[in-house]
């Protein structure tokens, strides 16, 4: 987390936290959604305005954590603004030697490699699961075709309870 970020929140300990006006994307894109955009259905169905400022996406990225409920938020100086997520709260780049680069910029190893009944592949790291980049399935099918990872059937369904992270803690906060 960034030092400025820490400094807001012992300066403003109390401020409101923030639901609905960001989402991530399955390929690891952030949109903005204003009252309008939540007014016309939840995310993905009404993804946003794509943020393509790239200073402010590292801002995010470099302060984008999960609280201890496994929802995902971005630290925006003393608000915690909770993402809404399509699929997980990481998207995996592949690199060519199998290591992972996720839409954070976080470097991590697989530890483990599931397949869902829709055909997507996840990655389960230390830093918790994510989706593969659709552009990395090359990668990854010639790392299954010569048995560097052996990929587990999963139900997506079963991704939230199995790995602990909300996809929307709109409704979460809603519910509780």
């Amino acid at each position: 987390m960034d030092d400025i970020v820490k400094q807001a929140i012992a300066k403003w300990p109390n401020v409101p936290d923030c639901y609905g006006w960001l989402g991530l994307d399955a390929r690891g894109r952030w949109y903005m959604r204003d009252d309008a955009v939540q007014a016309a259905g939840p995310f993905p169905q009404a993804r946003g305005s794509l943020l393509q400022h790239a200073k402010l996406i590292e801002f995010i990225a470099r302060n984008y954590e999960p609280d201890g409920q496994g929802q995902w938020f971005f630290q925006n100086g003393p608000q915690r603004v909770y993402v809404e997520l399509e699929c997980t709260p990481l998207v995996w780049r592949v690199e060519p030697d199998l290591s992972l680069i996720a839409h954070t910029g976080a470097r991590a190893q697989a530890r483990e490699c599931l397949l869902d009944e829709q055909g997507r592949v996840y990655l389960g790291t230390e830093m918790g699961v994510g989706l593969v980049h659709t552009l990395d399935m090359e990668t990854v099918a010639n790392a299954v075709e010569n048995g560097t990872w052996v990929p587990l059937p999963v139900q997506s369904a079963d991704l939230q309870g199995r790995y602990g992270f909300v996809t929307s803690p709109q409704k979460h906060s809603a519910a509780s």
